[in-house]
């Protein structure tokens, strides 16, 4: 018999990797790099999970971001727009220096590949924690 515990687990592709700084992740936040930019490959990729209720802070990118969902539930959210639900399969472009925020539903984890391109122009700028308020403001 499958339990609710069972079914918000989530399958694994890369390792669960470090513990995210509570400096720019609210709850427990896991990051693994897969590729670190170079000057031939001027792109990083990893894999985030979010534990269920965790996200970033608000951030940007000065070359934007695309987010491939491997698995779980999570939410969106671009500045001046409404929180979108976003699941194993989506494939979410941030666009560059929009500022924004990703992370896990309250019930369910989520995994995420992040592919942060022309890392010469600069990776991510961290900006505010996103709220309680702001996070719940789900329509």
């Amino acid at each position: 018999m499958s339990t609710k515990a069972d079914k918000n687990k989530l399958e694994a592709i890369f390792p669960k990797g470090n513990l995210g700084s509570k400096e720019f992740f609210t709850g427990n936040a896991y990051h693994m790099s897969l590729v670190n930019a170079d000057t031939i490959f001027t792109t990083a990729v990893g894999n985030v999970y979010f534990e269920p209720g965790a996200r970033s802070n608000w951030h940007s990118h000065p070359a934007g971001q695309i987010l491939i969902i491997t698995d779980g539930i999570g939410y969106h959210q671009l500045e001046d727009h409404p929180i979108e639900i976003i699941k194993k399969g989506d494939v979410i472009k941030c666009p560059p220096n929009v500022k924004h925020w990703h992370g896990a539903s309250p019930d369910t984890g989520l995994q995420q590949l992040y592919i942060v391109p022309n890392t010469e122009k600069g990776i991510v700028e961290w900006m505010e924690t996103v709220n309680d308020q702001q996070y719940n403001s789900i329509k």
